[in-house]
């Protein structure tokens, strides 16, 4: 509503009412009219300007939630298309894990055969680094017995004369617990005599002195009729050969 000018109030004025009071009054009238009318506009705008905002937020909102749907979508879509499984891929996959694992069997059996090789080995060291220490033990033992032997042989072969020949009691005595004494010594490291007759002549334990025929046609040939010097052996190793007399 457009304000009252002053011709307003003059033709008011001119319409017979020209009483101060009656012109005071509608003044003021008019004023609150105003005011009220601009109020009312304010208030109207106002709301025209949050209605505006609401829908402008609505609208935002709703492109929002659109966008957001369009998203899950797309989203969606390639999730759907991931749970597919590529029948190409997952036969290449389970070829190359197919190689993998032959390949890796292939490795454990060489690895294990080299192993089972070097166990092999180790054991064929042992045995023979065992072997070898046995052996230079009984090669030491052998070379000492060796060395011990003739001393007990001469101790035997003067108890022999002894039988005739006079020799001082106390001597002999003495000699016997000597040769005594050797024997004893053979007993404890499993020296055995060789000194048998009447036996097969056997070129690794005796040695052949004289060969002289036989009156005995049951004693046959190549049969030891006399052991000159008795021989030694130390379980399968023979420390020294028997010298003997054998038959034709």
């Amino acid at each position: 509503m457009e304000k009252p000018t002053e011709q307003s109030w003059n033709e008011y004025s001119f319409a017979g009412e020209n009483n101060p009071k009656t012109m005071q009054d509608r003044k003021q009238k008019y004023s609150k009219q105003n005011v009220k009318e601009s109020t009312q506009k304010e208030m109207n705008h106002s709301k025209e300007q949050t209605s505006n905002e609401a829908n402008s937020n609505e609208v935002i909102q709703q492109n929002q939630n659109e966008q957001a749907n369009g998203e899950g979508e797309q989203t969606t879509a390639p999730d759907v298309a991931e749970a597919e499984p590529n029948e190409d891929l997952v036969e290449e996959v389970a070829e190359e894990e197919l190689d993998l694992v032959a390949q890796l069997q292939h490795d454990l059996a060489n690895t294990k055969d080299a192993l089972l090789r070097k166990a092999a080995e180790l054991e064929n060291v042992r045995k023979r680094v065992q072997k070898e220490r046995i052996t230079l033990f009984e090669d030491a033992r052998i070379q000492a017995l060796q060395d011990i032997i003739p001393i007990a042989e001469d101790m035997n072969r003067t108890l022999e004369a002894s039988a005739s020949t006079e020799i001082d009691e106390n001597f002999l005595q003495g000699v016997q617990m000597v040769a005594s004494k050797f024997e004893q010594l053979f007993e404890r490291y499993g020296v055995e005599p060789i000194n048998q007759a009447q036996v097969p002549f056997d070129v690794d334990v005796h040695d052949a002195m004289l060969r002289q025929p036989t009156d005995d046609p049951a004693i046959p040939s190549n049969t030891v009729l006399q052991v000159l010097e008795s021989g030694y052996k130390l379980g399968n190793r023979v420390i020294k050969h028997a010298k003997v007399i054998v038959s034709e």
